[in-house]
């Protein structure tokens, strides 16, 4: 068993089973599926978000296997991706507690708690005004600019999100300046339950997927072509006549599979 708990929380659950206290937690449910459970929660008039792992089955255990896809086996992913972004420097969710018990995936049961965000929207909600309302030119520039070197530190550091779109970055609108100035706004990456981790460098195909999501999910916010060459420069660390040159088969793979993932949204009718 593995277990770290914060102190207001071994505080609360001192002499008790944490396994337990986390199945007696009384909240919002955002998600509840077969195997996993999100709830919005509130201790000492703190809110925090839980996430229970209850094993996948067998059934989708080794259905991931057959399709060659790496099944989330539990929290311990989210929580060891926390803890890798922590050392980057990257922001993102304070963890206040993780546990995981068993070693048979199939029942192994695990959780992860994390303090709310307080104050913060998704930068899909902010950015959802773009493509009508022309945003400030400095503004959109340091937060691509945040994104993009976001995406290089962590793809550089063998991390890649797996679920890698706008949505799963929250800001401080307040941080913002009356004047577009947005040195101090703090990006903070989130769901990283999928989250793949290596020693080295993220291999090329994984950069193409997480890069491509992200793409697909600010093709409805209106940014010019302009904006996407300030991208691949910030997250190539070169100028646009290497990107377009040395680098040119990365962005057109991250193209067509941005193009692909769009033309399925399309198809299945959803809200753009």
């Amino acid at each position: 068993m593995t277990l770290f708990l914060s102190e207001q929380f071994e505080i609360a659950w001192a002499g008790k089973d944490p396994f337990e206290e986390v199945e007696k937690l009384q909240g919002e449910v955002f998600r509840e599926l077969e195997h996993r459970k999100t709830l919005r929660f509130a201790l000492d008039g703190k809110n925090y978000f839980v996430k229970i792992h209850y094993g996948i089955g067998c059934r989708e255990f080794f259905g991931n296997l057959v399709r060659f896809r790496l099944p989330v086996l539990g929290a311990a992913n989210e929580f060891a991706a926390v803890r890798r972004l922590e050392k980057l420097g990257i922001d993102t969710m304070q963890v206040a507690g993780f546990g995981c018990r068993g070693f048979n995936p199939v029942r192994q049961k695990s959780f992860i708690i994390t303090e709310e965000l307080t104050d913060t929207e998704s930068l899909e909600e902010y950015c959802a005004s773009w493509k009508t309302e022309k945003p400030d030119f400095h503004l959109k520039y340091a937060l691509i600019k945040k994104v993009a070197g976001i995406s290089q530190r962590m793809h550089d550091h063998g991390l890649n999100h797996r679920d890698y779109y706008i949505c799963h970055f929250l800001m401080n609108p307040s941080q913002v300046g009356v004047d577009g100035a947005s040195a101090n706004v703090k990006l903070y990456l989130i769901d990283l339950h999928r989250a793949q981790l290596r020693s080295r460098r993220t291999p090329r195909r994984w950069r193409m997927k997480d890069i491509a999501s992200l793409y697909f999910s600010v093709m409805a916010i209106g940014l010019t072509r302009r904006d996407l060459y300030r991208f691949m420069c910030f997250y190539s660390g070169v100028s646009l006549r290497e990107c377009l040159a040395d680098k040119d088969r990365f962005w057109r793979g991250v193209e067509r599979q941005g193009q692909r993932l769009w033309r399925r949204k399309l198809r299945k009718g959803d809200r753009i």
